[in-house]
């Protein structure tokens, strides 16, 4: 199916609207002047504000007539990747004769063969990397476009076009004739129902940055060995003249870079040889965190951050590699990554009520949690630590990582585990059970509790708080509102 020109689009209807890939991109389109309506049936802050700030029109629940929103049929339908095949509106658009596409083939036919794509990649860590890298390219006034899952503190948006690349029709030079920058968020995740393949196999990429590869999606993926295959996939696709940027902490990763046909940067904390940048000599100080780089036994730079933790220390060196190899300025990186403030619900400060630090926070692989408790921990030393969890994910639900879970919050010094997020859809044999884990975690001496409802948790924490705790509440999802409701409680 042909796709309209980028610059013929007057109206678009998006299926799925409220994904953070999804909704950046249709943000995008209102603020270039194209009328976008969207659907979804999760719509929640941050992306909710964020669609309904940009004037995009949204709708609650999927349905046939939602198509023409905008009062006329529009000119592309797209529809995300959380969509089944019997969704009716994704039915209704399909054999209705619409013309449609899933967001990363379309990225790909309509934006990607004119630009120099960096793809960032990995079980952890692709948001806030891929926004670091944004930033530090705009930051040494490079004007990347980029297409990040996340709400980023220092990008105006999620998802921005450079108009040195974009003011013409597509598949036109650019008014240099140079390529410019592409920063590219890869999900793993697949495309779309009639389209199983990751997201990234649809995103040219020149250069690969891979932090991580652990087993996760446990609802498209049936084991590791699964996973690497889809990586695989990705590291074929790497173009000749490109590079792979990769973390050897993980030995799926070092495996995963034999595969790769062009030059192999790695990078990571273990100082057995196996990676040419190391992070070394941290140090926490006010808040601040620094560490130093080793380019075998060379120190060649050092770095400050305002984020923390072992796991963002590695994001920071593999962009700082990135602009390495890019031949951007030494020192305006350098400005670059201290003034870099974060993105939302990574580590995000949501209010201090009465002393008690609240903190958001996206970690829901047993990984993630133990490595932003770990961080918290380093930032905010002596300070009670209290990890809230919500069970949200396709595979957090699943009891796949049910003991692993137990290593990853002994990291807190208390920890509330709320029920499971809807299972209906999991084998009874297969659930995730919140008070397996909280009968586990009380094994190992932790204080651990199970939330049995919203409002029950936020009233029990808000009597139990103190001056000088951090609440640390994970989820990928909104929670039913805890932090709001918890912030409030505590006013």
């Amino acid at each position: 199916m042909n796709l309209p020109d980028l610059n013929s689009l007057k109206q678009v209807h998006i299926v799925g609207v409220c994904g953070t890939l999804m909704g950046a991109f249709a943000s995008y389109l209102q603020r270039r002047g194209i009328q976008v309506s969207g659907s979804d049936q999760n719509i929640y802050p941050p992306m909710s504000d964020v669609l309904k700030a940009s004037g995009v029109q949204l709708l609650n629940g999927y349905r046939a007539e939602n198509l023409q929103a905008l009062g006329t049929r529009p000119d592309l339908v797209v529809i995300g990747n959380v969509i089944r095949s019997d969704n009716p509106e994704a039915r209704a658009a399909i054999d209705g004769g619409y013309v449609y596409t899933s967001l990363p083939e379309g990225m790909e036919r309509l934006l990607l063969t004119k630009t120099q794509n960096l793809v960032v990649a990995g079980t952890h860590g692709k948001t806030t990397t891929s926004s670091l890298l944004a930033h530090v390219l705009s930051e040494c006034g490079q004007d990347p476009s980029y297409f990040i899952g996340g709400v980023s503190h220092d990008l105006p948006q999620s998802f921005y076009l450079s108009e040195r690349d974009f003011a013409n029709a597509p598949g036109q030079a650019s008014g240099n004739g140079r390529r410019g920058y592409f920063v590219l968020e890869g999900d793993e995740y697949d495309t779309a129902f009639w389209d199983k393949v990751p997201k990234f196999n649809h995103y040219l990429p020149e250069d690969v940055i891979l932090t991580s590869v652990e087993f996760d999606h446990a609802d498209i993926y049936s084991d590791l060995n699964a996973v690497m295959k889809a990586f695989v996939g990705l590291m074929t696709r790497i173009r000749t003249g490109g590079r792979l940027i990769c973390c050897t902490d993980y030995s799926t990763v070092q495996e995963l870079a034999l595969q790769a046909k062009v030059p192999v940067l790695t990078y990571g904390t273990s100082l057995d040889g196996k990676a040419r940048f190391t992070v070394r000599d941290v140090k926490v100080v006010d808040g601040l965190s620094s560490f130093s780089i080793f380019d075998g036994q060379n120190r060649v730079d050092q770095l400050t951050l305002q984020i923390s933790g072992v796991h963002n220390f590695l994001n920071a060196l593999a962009v700082w590699i990135q602009a390495r190899e890019l031949g951007l300025d030494p020192k305006r990186v350098v400005a670059a990554f201290r003034s870099f403030r974060g993105v939302k619900r990574r580590q995000e400060v949501r209010g201090e009520p009465k002393g008690v630090l609240v903190i958001d926070d996206f970690a829901h692989h047993p990984t993630a949690v133990r490595e932003t408790l770990k961080g918290l921990r380093s930032k905010y030393p002596g300070r009670r630590l209290i990890a809230v969890f919500e069970p949200r994910s396709a595979t957090s639900r699943r009891k796949v990582f049910q003991a692993d879970y137990v290593q990853a919050f002994l990291e807190s010094d208390l920890v509330w585990i709320s029920s499971p997020y809807d299972q209906t859809r999991i084998a009874p044999e297969d659930q995730f059970s919140s008070a397996m884990l909280v009968d586990d975690l009380k094994k190992q001496g932790k204080g651990a509790f199970l939330l049995e409802s919203v409002e029950r948790g936020v009233s029990d924490l808000a009597k139990l708080a103190k001056q000088g705790d951090v609440v640390a509440v994970l989820s990928n999802g909104g929670f039913d509102g805890f932090i709001p409701k918890f912030l409030k409680a505590m006013e």
